[in-house]
Formats: C-alpha cells, sequence, structure tokens
C-alpha cells in the first residue's frame, strides 16, 4: 500500500475472542465490568476504524453475569460494520459487537484454536 493512501471502509463481520482478563489487569474490583466494556469500544475502534461503537445489550449482560469484580476470562464477540443510514455524513460508519459465549468451566474447548475469522452472512 503506498503511504499516504487511504483505503475504502466497507461493510464487514468478524468473530473475535477478547481477552478480558488481559483488559481488566490491575484493575480495581468494583471497576472491572465497567472498565471492560471501555476496553471492547477502544479495541474494537482500534480495529474497526470506526469513532460510533455499539454494545449489544446481550454482551453487556453477558459481561455483567456474575457482577461487577468476577467477570468472565475470555468473550467470543461478532463485530459488524455497518454503514450509518441515520447519519447525515455520507460515508459514516458504526461498528456493532454483539457477544456470543463467555468462558466456562464446561465450554473450554470452544475457545481452544479460535482465531479471528470472518463472521457467517445471517
Amino acid at each position: 500500500m503506498v503511504k499516504g493512501s487511504r483505503q475504502q471502509l466497507t461493510e464487514i463481520s468478524r468473530e473475535l475472542t477478547v481477552n478480558v482478563a488481559k483488559a481488566t489487569h490491575k484493575v480495581q474490583p468494583k471497576k472491572k465490568a465497567p472498565r471492560c466494556v471501555k476496553e471492547i469500544r477502544t479495541l474494537i475502534t482500534k480495529m474497526f476504524k470506526t469513532d460510533d461503537v455499539r454494545i449489544d445489550t446481550k454482551l453487556n449482560k453477558l459481561i455483567w453475569s456474575r457482577g461487577i469484580h468476577r467477570l468472565p476470562r475470555r468473550i467470543r464477540v461478532r463485530v459488524s460494520r455497518k454503514l450509518d443510514s441515520n447519519n447525515d455524513k455520507g460515508n459514516a460508519y458504526y461498528s456493532l459487537v454483539e457477544g456470543l459465549y463467555a468462558l466456562k468451566k464446561g465450554n473450554r474447548d470452544l475457545f481452544s484454536g479460535k482465531l479471528t475469522e470472518k463472521a457467517k452472512s445471517s
């Protein structure tokens, strides 16, 4: 890619694993869940190059399911970059983050060997 050129944004979907334990390491226990939401927002902002990151209520409930300080260690999410039709700017995109499942005792094998991959169109 030539230096200084910008790539045009398009609508895409990806499934990826967010390591919540790494994002909230050395954070005060009563601030872990709110910090986790903020860290997911910053991660998706960097990866998908959109300022508007919308977190689905299912993902929020998944993060907060065990309380404010006992978070799941990893969360599998689906991120979709979509064109914002309500925005007056012609080319404004937003990212929608949906929670798929979290790491628990019984589903350790769901996370082994999982990489970032293109999501199946729904």
